[in-house]
């Protein structure tokens, strides 16, 4: 037994170059479901950025992607840095600017406040300030840098890296502006949106049919050059979405509306997530997940991530049809019903109605 014994301490002792190098930096690390409110996390300083923050390593990243939480002190501008891997940002509070470029390239700078979101070109070098003199600005990034580290094991590689990644972003005016306007499809083709708010479509016809959620409208965000691809989705007062499942990391968070979303991995027991303005959560690879509305306006997330281009083991892709076809999602006739008999009483609890009924088997409203 001893030699067993005496691998299990190696391995338990094991850290990996990733892991290494958030322990070089610094910061604690979150992990855990969920962060229940992005704003309340206790940060620290943070030396080699010049500001406050906290790594973010939620289980159901599994180690594909991450978050780190950022703030900039007033008046303040954090130091310079690129990266091989890529990271996109989401202004949680304040209002301030970022400046990228090329190495000999000139610098494009634009402003941004609350609710902006945009991406970071890979190996570009950039650097964010704070436009005011008296309150902090806060923002999430979400970053490839867990698999991007763990696989080069070389951090001059990763942060010190020559190599221009033109196909990406290649140093000319206006990447950073806003399009115009979204495309016919309702999504944006842009590397910068000033709010995400305002440029999602928000859903407020509980007639509507969506397919996953009657009544949800979606918004697709395509950055540096479509590489990096997320979605809001919002849907109206008295409605949930059918139980999914997808692949590791994509990061959910609530901008609008108070609810809870279920997840679970098949056979065990399930988890359940409250949520509301400022909560973050990531639904594990495999694990299914529902989320519902159970405020009284229309509920608005931002989910960023990759997971879903990940294929399953084997090679095959996730497909949003029935199980019984499949596929990788719940038809409301197939789930528990218990389900829909603990919304039902959650939103009556706020003086709201469930509005699914024709639509869902076990409702009780007409």
């Amino acid at each position: 037994k001893q030699p067993e014994t005496e691998y299990n301490k190696m391995a338990m002792a094991y850290k990996s170059p990733y892991e290494r190098w958030k322990e070089a930096e610094g910061l604690p690390t979150i992990r855990g479901l969920s962060v229940p409110s992005l704003m309340d996390v206790e940060l620290t300083p943070w030396a080699s950025r010049g500001g406050s923050g906290v790594f973010v390593n939620l289980l159901g990243t599994g180690g594909f992607n991450d978050t780190y939480i950022c703030e900039i002190p007033p008046g303040k501008s954090l130091n310079p840095i690129k990266h091989i891997y890529e990271e996109t940002v989401f202004i949680v509070s304040g209002r301030g600017a970022t400046s990228v470029w090329l190495d000999g390239g000139e610098k494009q700078t634009f402003e941004w406040g609350e609710h902006s979101y945009f991406a970071m070109p890979p190996n570009a070098n950039y650097q964010h300030h704070n436009g005011s003199g008296t309150e902090p600005a806060r923002y999430v990034a979400m970053t490839a840098a867990p698999r991007v580290i763990d696989t080069f094991k070389n951090l001059d590689f990763v942060f010190k890296n020559p190599f221009v990644f033109d196909d990406r972003f290649d140093g000319k005016a206006g990447y950073f502006t806003q399009a115009d306007s979204p495309d016919p499809g309702g999504g944006w083709t842009t590397n910068f949106i000033a709010d995400v708010d305002s440029s999602s479509r928000i859903a407020t016809d509980s007639k509507a049919r969506g397919g996953r959620t009657p009544g949800a409208l979606g918004t697709g965000f395509n950055m540096v050059n479509s590489t990096v691809r997320s979605h809001a989705s919002s849907w109206p007062v008295g409605f949930y979405k059918k139980a999914h499942r997808h692949g590791p990391g994509i990061h959910v968070l609530l901008l609008r509306g108070e609810g809870y979303s279920l997840m679970w991995k098949d056979g065990e027991p399930v988890q359940t997530v409250p949520w509301k303005p400022g909560t973050m959560f990531v639904p594990p690879e495999m694990w299914f997940h529902q989320h519902f509305n159970t405020g009284k306006e229309p509920c608005l997330f931002l989910a960023i991530g990759w997971g879903s281009e990940k294929p399953k083991a084997g090679g095959g892709a996730y497909v949003y049809k029935s199980l019984k076809e499949g596929g990788d999602q719940i038809e409301f006739e197939d789930e528990d019903p218990a389900i829909h008999k603990d919304y039902e009483e959650a939103i009556a609890s706020v003086g709201a109605t469930c509005e699914m009924g024709g639509l869902h088997p076990f409702c009780t409203s007409s």
